[in-house]
């Protein structure tokens, strides 16, 4: 009893008086930490007075710490914070740090975007909790940084921790890091330089690239650095270069070039490789659109939504939906685990699109209770997401079936590999005009669109996908059955 009023009155006044060992010391109000004393765990604690009165109070070790996945920063030791990454989804374990807002020396207001990362799944903007300044930045954009491992360092308290001022390092205490960016702190590092030991030419004393060459050159780690621009230039260092010497330059300019995969690309390595284990099977199939193409082209003509461009694609889209009613096996997963096939309710059906940053698949949701016009407007939302490469979470996840549209940038089909853990991918290719025969013998053009339809052949037999593909191919053909039963 007489342990825990110490506790809730003085606990906190002493920087020795701490229930946390595993935690750095925080204020976090006694009261808290007393619901959660057990039996497990003896720790001592010492009184505010003169004579120390060692006091064994249990509690429990790990209910006492403060994890939550929205937190950027454990409790702050001395005004310093470490920023960790946030747990941004579940089942997500590491992330690319695509670009940084802030720079080291920054002031940075209460849930101002700190950074930009992405995950398998989606791009995140990582924000602060704290209102503070930017001790140091530990990545650089590029890095794969594992969840809870710190981004960077964060001066919360009042007294902000001014800039070293360089001099006679051996006589004073480093105690709030350099100013500098990543680059010239990695441009250091491979040097072997202590950058404490550098004196910045920048603002607030901040170390800059041309610091760290200087530096460098001074202590004969590398050639004066205008010496060295001058041959960057390709001017004459010491007279005419020989042809030998000549070729022996511009063959050194023939290197191989290491590129570290990130982002959706870096998706793609895992997906794919899963998928590539699953047994295939392809069905090809050649599609008349020249009804389609009438259709398209009358809805262009009535069009009165400004903005709204109508394609053959979210056609194609609707129709998959109806044919689906009909077959809903092609719109299931397979949970390999527990061998069991869940028919999905939905039809979310997902589009492969090529941008800057990789092949991703947003989906559409519930088409099949959306209408043409619905879809194409949810189609032009999601490629222009893509292209700026925004999309969320909920975008790309859920998907129940996809559409590869590869005609679009060229070949007349492809062999696509089902996207796990759907069960069917449809891959369609460029609709060109080719020759046919009519039933009386007369040659006639048509446009012709060729798809090539991949199934889980654990899930899906050769009569089941042919029979889906007959009813899809008779929507597209005839879009007049796909206006009678359309709900």
């Amino acid at each position: 009893m007489i342990g825990r009023r110490l506790l809730q009155k003085r606990v906190w006044n002493s920087g020795r008086r701490w229930i946390f060992p595993s935690s750095p010391p925080s204020p976090v109000p006694a009261e808290y930490c007393k619901r959660h004393f057990s039996t497990h765990v003896l720790a001592a604690f010492s009184s505010p007075s003169d004579n120390p009165i060692n006091l064994k109070i249990p509690y429990t070790e790990n209910k006492c710490k403060f994890f939550s996945s929205n937190a950027v920063a454990d409790l702050p030791t001395n005004g310093i914070v470490d920023v960790p990454l946030a747990q941004t989804g579940e089942g997500i374990a590491e992330c690319e740090l695509l670009k940084w807002f802030v720079h080291e020396g920054d002031e940075v207001d209460e849930f101002q975007p700190l950074c930009e990362v992405q995950s398998d799944k989606a791009t995140i903007e990582i924000t602060s909790r704290y209102k503070g300044r930017v001790a140091q930045l530990l990545h650089v954009p590029g890095s794969i940084v594992k969840v809870g491992e710190t981004l960077l360092k964060m001066d919360v308290e009042e007294n902000r921790i001014p800039p070293v001022v360089l001099g006679n390092l051996e006589n004073e205490k480093h105690t709030g890091g350099v100013l500098s960016t990543p680059v010239v702190r990695n441009l250091a590092k491979e040097h072997g330089i202590n950058i404490n030991e550098v004196q910045g030419s920048g603002t607030d004393s901040r170390v800059l690239k041309e610091d760290i060459l200087k530096y460098a050159a001074q202590k004969d780690i590398l050639e004066d650095p205008s010496f060295t621009a001058t041959a960057d230039l390709g001017e004459p260092l010491h007279g005419e270069m020989s042809s030998s010497q000549v070729s022996a330059e511009v063959s050194e300019h023939y290197e191989d070039t290491i590129v570290r995969l990130r982002g959706f690309q870096r998706t793609m390595v895992k997906t794919m490789s899963m998928a590539a284990k699953v047994p295939h099977f392809h069905y090809v199939e050649e599609i008349d659109c020249d009804a389609l193409a009438e259709l398209k082209a009358s809805f262009q003509t009535n069009n009165s939504e400004p903005g709204i461009k109508f394609t053959f694609l979210p056609i194609l889209i609707k129709s998959l939906s109806m044919a689906l009613n009909k077959y809903p096996m092609v719109n299931s997963c397979f949970n390999e685990e527990s061998v069991e096939v869940i028919l999905r309710g939905s039809h979310n059906i997902g589009i492969a699109m090529a941008t800057p940053f990789g092949l991703v698949v947003p989906n559409i949701k519930n088409v099949q209770s959306l209408s043409i016009l619905e879809i194409t407007k949810e189609l032009s939302r999601l490629q222009q997401l893509a292209l700026d490469n925004k999309l969320s979470p909920d975008d790309i996840s859920g998907g129940t079936i996809t559409l590869s549209n590869i005609g679009a940038i060229g070949g007349k089909f492809g062999a696509p590999i089902v996207n796990l853990p759907e069960v069917a991918i449809i891959a369609m290719g460029r609709i060109q005009k080719l020759p046919r025969v009519a039933d009386d013998g007369d040659i006639y053009s048509a446009s012709i669109m060729t798809v090539n339809i991949g199934a889980d052949h654990r899930v899906l037999d050769g009569a089941t996908v042919a029979r889906f593909c007959n009813e899809w191919k008779r929507f597209i053909e005839k879009p007049e059955l796909l206006m009678l039963h359309m709900k």
